[in-house]
């Protein structure tokens, strides 16, 4: 044993040195403990200068420049999800009643989910969380001059969604429209004569019913929606640094009971580990940390042990990255209408249009034994031809004589347990919560899930949707909450 009872263990294996050590040499990299009269001068200096700010300035502080050591909260990843956290924190308090520190190892987010998602906003879903939830990022849109100044735009296209159901899937489908629109949602549902009628361009042979949105559901462009947020967010004090968290350190508690945790030691941490684009470690302590790291979820919760401990730590964060790949093409010759909808076949594919010409994005999910690999972002133009064309032709014959333009593809944090969000805090640690795993619909439901985590951390309890079924204790009690597939 190289330390006396002072030393850490970090989730990698790693020993930090806070005391003493044999050899300085044997370790990957070497905390420096601050001096303790010099932080609790540092702390009680903040208390005062909050003390007065809140008196004399109720505009939050000037943020301080540099990698800070400590933050009341670390949000770990920056993207619309992470920045609405930040937002909502400090727009349910005072901007200076405590900091707030977001991390993420790309703050240009060129590849992140929210810069590359198509940017849907729909109310059909069969979940009432994921009814609720969008809902609210409709209302939040509508409302973005009022929070964000008169320029703020997101260029919303409310034209709705259309939801294809075959004979099969016609029950389920009517059943949603009526949860939908008793939670306050506004579609009908259109039988196959009715579908023909308004929308000529579909073959609707082996289509029995579909559901339309009216209000509230249609696209948007999900990157001023980030950029309005953590500007939001920065405003009220929120401080973003470049860095990716590579480790947790860890502590011995004693003093914690935890109910259905049998264990008489408790393992904590307030710490993490930051690698700089320099290379340099930084370690910044904490007192309550959220992951919400996207597709890289999954990986950071097992720097913290969550799926290679024991007990309840043995179960994992079931988030994983999965690439989608979308499509761009030109219709020439009798091109679906300006008003077209979203339209969601069932089979799984998808298109609208883009801008006022006759130009369209599209895609579909591949089967789960044709998932492509996650190590880089090149587009499979064969993939288009061969599984998504033959459908879009199918649903649309004037889709027989369209010409690929281009395409892109991005990672979206896939949630392999149910495909549903998973927020709230962690069972085992107690400084500890999630927000991630929505399976592609994120971008929509950030604002909701940014003001959820906010109650949870700050009021103890969700006030305006209860999403205490998305929590960590579906998966102890191995209980999906699946939305109803319409096929």
């Amino acid at each position: 044993m190289l330390f006396g009872k002072v030393g850490v263990l970090t989730a990698r294996g790693f020993l930090i040195k806070k005391s003493f050590s044999r050899s300085t040499k044997l370790f990957k990299y070497e905390k420096k403990m601050e001096n303790p009269f010099y932080r609790t001068g540092r702390v009680l200096l903040n208390d005062v200068v909050n003390f007065y700010d809140k008196l004399t300035n109720p505009k939050p502080r000037r943020i301080v420049k540099g990698v800070p050591v400590h933050a009341d909260i670390i949000i770990i990843g920056g993207g619309a999800i992470g920045s609405s956290i930040a937002y909502w924190l400090k727009e349910k308090t005072n901007p200076n009643s405590f900091e707030v520190l977001v991390i993420d190892k790309d703050l240009t987010f060129k590849n992140s989910a929210t810069a590359l998602s198509v940017g849907g906003l729909r109310q059909q879903f069969s979940l009432p969380e994921n009814i609720q939830m969008s809902l609210f990022g409709a209302e939040f849109i509508r409302t973005l001059k009022d929070r964000f100044g008169p320029s703020a735009d997101v260029c919303f296209t409310p034209h709705g969604y259309l939801m294809l159901a075959s004979e099969e899937g016609a029950e389920q489908l009517i059943d949603n429209s009526k949860l939908q629109n008793e939670l306050g949602a506004v579609n009908i549902v259109l039988s196959r004569e009715q579908l023909k009628n308004r929308f000529p361009w579909i073959n609707v042979d082996d289509v029995a019913v579909g559901c339309l949105g009216l209000e509230k559901e249609g696209w948007f462009d999900p990157w001023p929606l980030l950029q309005l947020l953590k500007k939001g967010a920065e405003e009220k004090a929120v401080q973003y640094i470049n860095g990716e968290v590579v480790d947790f350190l860890f502590e011995k508690r004693e003093d914690l009971v935890i109910e259905g945790i049998h264990e008489t030691t408790l393992e904590q941490s307030n710490t993490l580990v930051v690698k700089m684009p320099n290379g340099e470690h930084k370690f910044i302590e904490f007192a309550l940390c959220i992951i919400a790291a996207g597709a890289d979820s999954g990986k950071v919760a097992e720097l913290i042990k969550i799926g290679t401990g024991e007990g309840i730590l043995s179960l994992r964060l079931p988030v994983e990255p999965r690439k989608r790949y979308v499509y761009t093409f030109d219709c020439a010759k009798d091109p679906p209408g300006l008003n077209t909808p979203m339209t969601i076949d069932h089979t799984g594919a998808y298109f609208r249009r883009d801008g006022l010409g006759g130009r369209f994005i599209c895609g579909i999910s591949p089967d789960s034994s044709e998932e492509p690999e996650t190590t880089n972002l090149e587009v499979n133009y064969d993939f288009f031809h061969e599984k998504l064309w033959p459908v879009l032709a199918h649903r649309v014959p004037a889709f027989n004589a369209i010409k690929v333009k281009g395409g892109w593809s991005g990672f979206y944090e896939y949630n392999t347990f149910d495909e549903n969000g998973i927020v709230g805090p962690h069972p085992y640690y107690t400084n500890i919560y999630l927000a991630t795993g929505f399976s592609g619909h994120g971008i929509q439901q950030a604002p909701a899930i940014g003001r959820g985590v906010a109650e949870m951390i700050l009021d103890g309890k969700f006030q305006t949707i209860d999403l205490t079924r998305l929590g960590f204790d579906r998966f102890i009690l191995d209980k999906p909450l699946m939305e109803a597939q319409i096929i």
